[in-house]
């Protein structure tokens, strides 16, 4: 996996006045936000030495739009991201 990241995206599901949960629809964008599942050992050096991972899992990140390639286990949804395109990891 390299410096590869498995996440879990996250939806922004609406929800109105009423607290009617409007989910999401294929009309709106791609998912930019989520979870990880899980983390390459990072990526290999010239001198054959590992860089370490700058997210761990259970962080909660943001990612470019269009980076992630797209994968289903088990009619699951999961996003496999290059760590260089999280823009940014949410604390708690």
């Amino acid at each position: 996996m390299h410096d590869n990241v498995i996440v879990k995206p996250i939806s922004d599901e609406e929800v109105t006045k009423a607290g009617i949960v409007l989910p999401d629809t294929v009309d709106k964008e791609k998912p930019e936000k989520g979870e990880v599942l899980a983390i390459g050992p990072g990526k290999l050096l010239d001198n054959g030495q590992r860089a370490p991972m700058s997210v761990k899992i259970g962080d909660k990140v943001m990612f470019k739009k269009y980076s992630p390639d797209e994968i289903k286990v088990d009619k699951e949804e999961f996003l496999v991201i290059s760590e260089s395109d999280i823009i940014a990891v949410f604390e708690s």
